[in-house]
């Protein structure tokens, strides 16, 4: 166990509580959850997070994280005239074609046969746009933005990860000096709500299927090559099953999907968390040991995390993916055989091109396959 180790874990949990939440609440106003459903829906979430991390990790002995499924959550933020109830039933209704796609060999195979250049190009684009916020962040908010930038390339001449860390409290203390941080409530326990879900045929085919099948293009495909992009060989079932079975599980607390991480699941498989590969499994356990603590705050954490500014959060959140970033680049164009596939994978990805409401990292990865099939057709 190195230090290196619990800052990644803890970073990764961190930012993707903070960089996503907004997303959450949007969700959970849209279909008119109560202030209890709501943070019902949140120490659900963290549950799940917890669990789906520690028991997939210490399993596989592989560095797997989960998340809830963000581009989900704004897909349900869009939609209108759904009630709460019905809303759980179409999440009821993903969760259950999650655990039977996880029945089926043929989506392990496609995953494994996904050349490691186009799954490192895919991921690239991906995290493209999160580093570039950080200068979009500091155009409009530079005395905000500017020293967290300049503090973050100091730091890192001694530590990257510290650095990140060293971000975030040096943002918190800005922001509190420019009032620009909310006050915070005090913390109270969080407490489940039971749902009784509503199976209504037109939401759960409107919005549950499209929640499933966003959920695997745009968070587990994705998830699952991180981990192929840093050699790891996913068991891409085994994930299906167990974020399948707690998504199932959390529904009835109001919770939509669990999935694979890809984002911040990036943060805790590099090289800067452990040397050795072997040992970067240690992060789920430590990743699951931070949800817990969010869990059994999440009420309380919806608002404090909310309070904070968005150039703050998506400062830290570009920061801490920059190194994941370049590994991902230099991956993915250090093969020369496959480099016009894996440039049409990052472009297409990171234009954040959405069809058929199926993120830009899907017809990423479909483009650069295309690409790629097609020269060897020629060949």
């Amino acid at each position: 166990m190195r230090a290196s180790i619990i800052i990644s874990a803890v970073v990764a949990a961190l930012v993707g509580f903070g960089g996503s939440l907004a997303v959450i609440l949007a969700a959970t106003e849209a279909v008119g959850a109560t202030q209890a459903q709501t943070g019902s829906w949140v120490a659900a979430l963290c549950i799940s997070m917890m669990a789906t991390s520690a028991i997939l990790s210490i399993r596989h002995k592989m560095p797997i994280i989960t998340a809830w499924s963000t581009p989900g959550a704004a897909l349900i933020a869009a939609s209108s005239g759904i009630g709460f109830e019905a809303a759980v039933g179409a999440f009821l209704f993903a969760a259950v074609l999650v655990l039977l796609t996880a029945c089926f060999r043929v989506v392990a195979e496609l995953i494994e046969r996904i050349p490691a250049a186009l799954a490192s190009a895919m991921l690239a684009g991906v995290l493209f746009e999160f580093v570039v916020a950080i200068f979009e962040h500091a155009a409009a908010v530079p005395a905000l933005v500017l020293p967290l930038i300049a503090g973050f390339l100091v730091l890192r001449l001694f530590s990257a990860m510290w650095a990140v860390l060293g971000v975030l409290a040096l943002g918190i203390g800005l922001s509190f000096m420019l009032g620009m941080l909310q006050p915070v409530e005090s913390l109270q326990i969080s407490t489940l709500v039971w749902v009784t879900p509503v199976f209504d045929l037109p939401v759960m085919l409107g919005l549950g299927l499209p929640l499933y099948l966003v959920t695997m293009a745009s968070q587990n495909l994705p998830g699952f090559a991180v981990l192929r992009a840093s050699g790891y060989q996913a068991p891409s079932r085994s994930i299906l099953g167990v974020t399948g079975i707690a998504s199932v599980l959390t529904a009835f607390a109001g919770a939509h999907t669990s999935n694979l991480a890809a984002i911040t699941a990036s943060i805790c498989t590099g090289p800067d968390t452990h040397p050795d590969p072997d040992k970067r499994w240690l992060t789920g356990p430590v990743y699951a040991l931070t949800y817990a603590v969010l869990a059994l705050f999440g009420a309380s954490l919806v608002g404090m995390f909310a309070g904070f500014p968005p150039a703050l959060v998506a400062t830290v959140a570009g920061v801490a993916l920059l190194g994941p970033f370049i590994g991902a680049a230099s991956a993915g164009f250090g093969e020369k055989d496959h480099l016009f596939p894996a440039a049409l994978t990052f472009v297409v990805t990171a234009s954040g091109v959405s069809v058929f409401g199926i993120g830009a990292a899907f017809w990423g990865l479909v483009a650069g396959l295309f690409a790629l099939g097609l020269e060897r057709l020629k060949r």
